[in-house]
């Protein structure tokens, strides 16, 4: 529920009529399940499973929507013994806040619901837990969250390491979903995400279930531009590693799910470029050289010691002497090497090494070309420090709360009637 293909994919969702009913044997509104004493009907799991069809929920299943309405007791309960409660204006910004994700005002998602079978209320109950849980989550966790220098630099690295991907190599199954058979389905799509662990396990239920032309070559097609997919599914594409699947994802009349098989791309100008920070110790012999050597760790160290003054800089690969490149070439941080300069000895040591894009600001390189030899890769720009800092924190913080939740549903009492 925390994820959708795009606002415009949940407005036209809303648009397709009724999600079909589940089949309830016993009364709509007798306890399906006790979480803390607190019940949990059929007939809120009836409202909650359409509403998660219609927004396109991963995990809009009779089990996915008992689950989801299992966390929102635990949320609420979490909320009560924190003595956080939920005001009216509260809870129409968290209204407002939903139903703009599909470019609508509150009112006009709750009717849009309401045509396709789901009550008001069900869409103020997802509402509520939310913004009940969102205040929880600011209290109880985000104080606890923080995120050091060394992690951004470390999540900028990868990222100007990690190639930005310009073509896909995917398999598709498509299983047909005519009115009233939704349901059938997606849980047919379910089945194979959990089930397809690996590329033939995929194949063969693509040549099983596909109603697509690439069924009989185990629903593999050709190499795709990314530029060529829409906005929404290069997003869900891009975010998969070789071998994985996406949860199934539903298009008008049918349940579509992909499977990446490799992808290509190239690196932004400038990747392979590193600047290094290392420090120099002229010394009169290699034995004086190795003595010292010895008992340094760290530049810091090196720069302590009473036999000279150790020069430190920090330069781009291309801007350090031939001789002095050559041997930190072959360093990592704190280890020594010596370079023979004939009436004296340099002990040499690496302090560090970072892409030299994530030094561009104190350091000059020769990474990026000049305007108009080489373009750029579409979407080369490197995020700031400042957003991946951000994305980071957020990590932390649902993870903690995913974390948190394990914990309530673990100590709570969940019985069946």
């Amino acid at each position: 529920m925390r994820q959708f293909l795009s606002g415009l994919a949940v407005a036209a969702a809303l648009t397709l009529g009724p999600a079909p009913a589940p089949v309830m044997a016993q009364s709509a509104f007798s306890p399906l399940v006790y979480v803390n004493d607190q019940a949990v009907t059929r007939y809120e799991l009836d409202q909650r499973l359409r509403f998660m069809q219609l927004l396109q929920a991963p995990n809009a299943t009779p089990a996915g929507a008992e689950a989801e309405l299992i966390n929102d007791r635990l949320k609420l309960f979490a909320a009560r013994q924190m003595g956080i409660g939920v005001t009216d204006e509260a809870l129409q910004a968290g209204l407002d806040e939903f139903a703009g994700r599909a470019g609508m005002s509150a009112e006009q998602f709750a009717q849009a619901l309401g045509r396709a079978g789901v009550e008001r209320q069900a869409y103020r109950d997802f509402v509520a837990a939310g913004v009940a849980w969102r205040e929880v989550v600011r209290r109880r966790v985000v104080p606890g969250v923080s995120v050091s220098d060394a992690e951004v630099d470390r999540a900028l690295t990868r990222e100007i390491e990690t190639p930005i991907i310009s073509r896909v190599l995917l398999s598709e199954i498509v299983i047909p979903a005519p009115q009233g058979q939704e349901g059938s389905a997606q849980a047919r799509a379910q089945q194979i995400v959990a089930s397809a662990s690996n590329e033939a396990g995929f194949a063969a239920a693509a040549r099983q279930y596909s109603a697509a032309g690439t069924a009989a070559r185990g629903g593999r097609l050709e190499w795709v531009e990314l530029d060529n997919l829409p906005p929404a599914l290069r997003q869900i594409v891009t975010a998969l590693r070789p071998g994985q699947m996406t949860q199934p994802l539903n298009v008008p009349g049918a349940v579509v799910v992909l499977m990446l098989r490799d992808a290509q791309g190239q690196l932004r100008p400038g990747a392979r470029e590193q600047v290094l920070d290392y420090a120099v110790l002229r010394l009169p012999d290699a034995q004086t050289a190795a003595n010292i050597a010895a008992r340094v760790d760290s530049c810091n160290d090196l720069q302590a010691q009473g036999a000279g003054a150790a020069q430190r800089q920090t330069a781009s690969q291309g801007g350090i002497a031939g001789l002095i490149a050559a041997q930190l070439a072959t360093l990592d941080p704190g280890e020594t090497a010596t370079v023979n300069m004939g009436a004296a000895v340099d002990l040499i040591m690496l302090c560090s090494r970072q892409p030299a894009l994530l030094a561009q600001d104190q350091v000059a390189t020769t990474a990026l070309p000049p305007d108009g030899v080489t373009p750029a890769p579409q979407g080369s720009e490197l995020p700031s420090r400042a957003t991946v800092r951000d994305q980071l924190f957020n990590q932390k913080v649902n993870a903690m709360a995913e974390a948190y939740l394990a914990e309530l549903r673990a100590d709570a009492m969940i019985r069946r009637p």
